[in-house]
């Protein structure tokens, strides 16, 4: 049953979550090579997800797929969370949170223009002007503020941070023909690309790992970041009665974790970062204009 209170609920809780990570992913970081991390929080979100499925009484789902959904789950896990959270993961590992965090946000962004050729929507002016104005946030941020001498911080955890925007919103589109259940589909994902992250891991970093705060940290991440919070905004968007509302709290994310990047991390936020963040912010709101006016012209009719 639609119930909107208890979908605003359910999407503050989420957005809460998605406020802590990015200092959860600098802490994790401190003493873990990116793809170990990968590996921790991957198996606590499969460990997690598998809870979820038992307690809600739908783990025998995960039986009675397809052969081909079961391939797919392979080819989607090689997407999420293989090469989505080591491009993450490896961002942060070289930029300031206060940077691959607002600079991650413009996924939503590259979903919208991916939709053009992928699934047949149309490309809005108001999608140009969003990408002006949310792109430009991401030059501020990335230089800065030295926007005119485009000198870069960190190159190469800039090209890591906006190539996992683009391949997280690849795996979106890939998931609007996905017919299995949300949550299992997440799950059978995250098995299925478990062994290449252990193989990755083994080959490159080494399974060895210091055990300590990195590692309470990146299990913090794969249960909340990877599982909890994905099931709680599924809840939230299954329960609103105005889906524009409840999507509309992510904004509040990006500001509130500036707060934890603060006081947990210790990182001096830079007025760019503010800039810069308000700027990809604007973008994102814009993007999303005509489709929450639309919404609203289905409610009133």
């Amino acid at each position: 049953m639609k119930d909107q209170k208890q979908a605003m609920i359910y999407g503050l809780a989420t957005v809460l979550l998605w406020s802590t990570v990015a200092t959860a992913f600098k802490l994790s970081l401190a003493d873990l090579a990116p793809v170990q991390m990968l590996l921790v929080a991957c198996t606590a979100s499969i460990v997690v997800m598998a809870m979820i499925l038992i307690v809600q009484g739908r783990w025998k789902q995960v039986f009675q797929l397809r052969r081909g959904q079961y391939v797919q789950s392979m080819a989607m896990g090689l997407i999420n969370p293989c090469l989505y959270y080591f491009l993450l993961f490896g961002a942060f590992d070289r930029l300031p949170a206060q940077e691959a965090q607002p600079l991650n946000y413009t996924w939503a962004l590259v979903l919208a223009y991916l939709s053009v050729p992928f699934l047949g929507q149309k490309l809005r002016r108001i999608d140009i002007l969003a990408g002006l104005v949310c792109y430009a946030g991401v030059v501020v941020i990335a230089t800065r503020g030295a926007v005119t001498s485009l000198s870069f911080s960190d190159p190469l955890g800039v090209s890591l941070a906006l190539g996992s925007t683009l391949v997280w919103a690849s795996y979106w589109v890939i998931a609007t023909r996905d017919t299995r259940d949300p949550v299992v589909g997440l799950f059978l994902n995250f098995l299925f690309g478990l062994p290449v992250i252990i193989i990755a891991c083994w080959q490159t970093a080494g399974l060895a790992m210091p055990i300590g705060g990195s590692i309470a940290a990146a299990v913090y991440v794969g249960v909340f970041e990877m599982g909890i919070a994905f099931v709680l905004w599924s809840q939230a968007m299954k329960k609103a009665e105005n889906t524009s509302k409840v999507s509309n709290l992510i904004f509040i994310s990006p500001f509130l974790s500036l707060v934890f990047i603060y006081f947990i991390l210790g990182e001096v936020i830079l007025t760019s970062t503010y800039v810069g963040l308000v700027l990809i912010i604007a973008g994102l709101w814009l993007q999303q204009k005509k489709v929450r006016q639309r919404e609203q012209a289905l409610v009133r009719g």
